[in-house]
């Protein structure tokens, strides 16, 4: 019963206090995870608090409110009356209430024009705020309260009651927020597939949520034709833990009502065993190619089919096919011995190679909208450490205190969108995506240039931009765009490759050769008894990324490392 929850769970409150709060409402940007890390909230006043006070104006209290609260700072009082007013929010006045709360007890103001009070506050109309001062120090007066206190009490109330929130108002908010952090903190693999839910038709948002899901060891499943619903689900895995299902009905331009059906169909009459079972079994609603194809570039018929691109290039002949089928069923015509036609030829799929990897994460993104079974910087991660790479994640984080600064990001280009300026110049907002989410760059005219042609290569980039923050959003201004291949290449550093047997030795010759000629070194290592010999090569080499990549996948290769 989501209004029964206790509101002093520990593991919510430890939650909060790591800034873990991807899909928390209210608690999922970087500022106020960054706060959240710096107030370590223990009760829920603290929530109710920094709900009201994460807005322009009241955010310059946020470092008195923490450090009050940590002991590092004294709590001060103008007057005691105002302790059992502000104590809850260690002496700064944050609502509207407390505004109201200290009129009323100081100056014996009735609720009502202790509201009118907070308005006039509000306004700053001098008129009404020099009535309102002389009404407040003459009843402070009459409590025993010395009038030039009472004045300079006036104008720390006012100072507050600028912006002022309203604090059932921040209830209000900081209980659904609250009531999401404690689903996220005790059901972390049903929060993950809800939120991905809700946000099925928001590739940034399920890219966040599939990024929270690796930093928490949580497994998101790839689409599958036998094992995925509509929506996303939650699934226990042959390890008996568990993991979020991808939907079927997230994959691009299939339609969610289509895969319901879909859905529908198999879990009737029993999961799709082939192509050809599932061809037979085709409803109307998933008819489209589109759709067929996406679900296919989404490795959605792994399962059934592996070679993506052989069932990528037959889904014509798929389609034909289930056509056939079903018209020959509806319009159930039988021979001349009563028996039904059955002179329908299978289904035949065109043998060919499937695609490359990078090919079939290129399909994938395009049918998904994000990177799932794995990321083409994948294979870099060792040499992009040692370019000291920034994750786009943590641009915001290293930004903190400065007003902008350079970054390097290793990147895969998803769109380029070309814009012309008022004065005729052409500019780009370009999408990447790293391993940790996606991040927007401006080029103008002199970077897209010269850029252009590494955008044709459709490789991934090393990414020289300025970042600042600009009202409160991360603005990413590109200053030098490079092949990520040729800037490891420049890094020089060797490589290492321990041998099983001799046989990989021609196919690392040829695949040296084809990367070319260098200033990396690369030394063989081949095992004798309990030691390594270490052999040096002469030559040196460009060992791009690609290439390591290569060889880490070479049968008769044990291993390759940076040395």
């Amino acid at each position: 019963d989501i209004n029964k929850l206790p509101l002093d769970d520990a593991k919510t409150f430890e939650m909060l206090t790591a800034g873990d709060t991807v899909g928390v409402f209210q608690l999922e940007s970087s500022g106020m995870r960054d706060v959240l890390k710096g107030l370590k909230p223990d009760r829920f006043e603290d929530i109710i608090a920094v709900v009201a006070l994460y807005r322009p104006g009241p955010m310059e209290n946020i470092p008195t409110y923490i450090a009050r609260k940590h002991g590092r700072e004294d709590l001060k009082y103008m007057h005691p009356k105002l302790e059992p007013i502000l104590a809850e929010t260690y002496g700064i006045m944050i609502y509207q209430e407390q505004v109201q709360q200290a009129a009323r007890d100081l100056a014996g103001y009735t609720l009502g024009a202790a509201d009118i009070l907070r308005r006039a506050m509000g306004k700053k109309i001098q008129s009404e705020m020099d009535a309102q001062r002389a009404t407040f120090i003459k009843g402070s007066e009459d409590n025993q309260i010395d009038g030039k206190l009472a004045s300079d009490i006036f104008d720390q109330i006012s100072a507050f009651a600028g912006y002022g929130f309203n604090k059932s108002h921040a209830a209000a908010y900081a209980l659904v927020a609250y009531q999401t952090a404690w689903l996220k903190a005790n059901y972390p693999v049903e929060f993950a597939a809800a939120s991905m839910a809700l946000d099925s038709g928001n590739t940034d948002k399920l890219s966040s949520f599939a990024q929270d899901c690796l930093a928490h060891d949580i497994a998101v499943l790839p689409p599958d034709i036998n094992a995925s619903e509509a929506s996303f689900t939650v699934e226990t895995t042959s390890e008996d833990k568990l993991a979020v299902r991808y939907a079927l009905g997230a994959v691009k331009n299939v339609g969610a009502d289509a895969m319901a059906s879909l859905c529908a169909e198999r879990d009737e009459n029993g999961v799709f065993t082939s192509i050809e079972d599932f061809a037979q079994r085709l409803p109307k609603e998933v008819s489209n190619k589109r759709q067929v194809e996406n679900l296919v570039k989404a490795g959605a018929f792994d399962n059934l089919h592996n070679n993506r691109q052989e069932l990528f290039e037959s889904v014509d002949a798929l389609l034909s096919y289930a056509d056939m089928l079903r018209r020959e069923a509806e319009s159930n015509q039988s021979s001349l011995f009563g028996e039904t036609n059955t002179d329908i030829s299978g289904l035949r799929l065109n043998p060919m190679a499937d695609w490359s990897p990078f090919d079939r994460l290129s399909a994938e993104f395009e049918a998904l909208g994000l990177y799932l079974s794995a990321h083409p910087l994948d294979s870099y991660q060792g040499q992009i450490e040692k370019l000291k790479v920034t994750q786009s994640s943590d641009i915001v984080q290293k930004l903190e205190g400065r007003e902008n600064l350079r970054v390097k990001l290793a990147a895969q280009l998803t769109s380029l969108q070309e814009r012309v300026s008022s004065r005729g110049n052409r500019f780009a907002f370009a999408q990447f995506t790293d391993k940790t989410g996606s991040f927007e760059a401006t080029l103008f005219s002199e970077i897209l240039q010269s850029a252009k042609p590494l955008f044709e290569q459709e490789k991934a980039l090393l990414v020289h931009a300025d970042a600042r923050m600009e009202n409160g959003n991360l603005r990413l201004l590109a200053v030098r765009l490079e092949l990520l291949d040729e800037a490891i290449a420049a890094h020089h550093s060797g490589l290492g490759i321990w041998l099983q047997n001799s046989d990989a030795i021609p196919h690392i010759k040829d695949a040296l050769r084809e990367d070319g000629a260098g200033l990396a070194p690369v030394k063989f290592y081949v095992r004798d008894g309990s030691r390594d010999i270490e052999v040096s090569l002469e030559t040196k080499f460009k060992l791009s990324g690609t290439l390591r990549h290569k060889l880490q996948n070479m049968q008769g290769i044990l291993s390759t490392r940076e040395i």
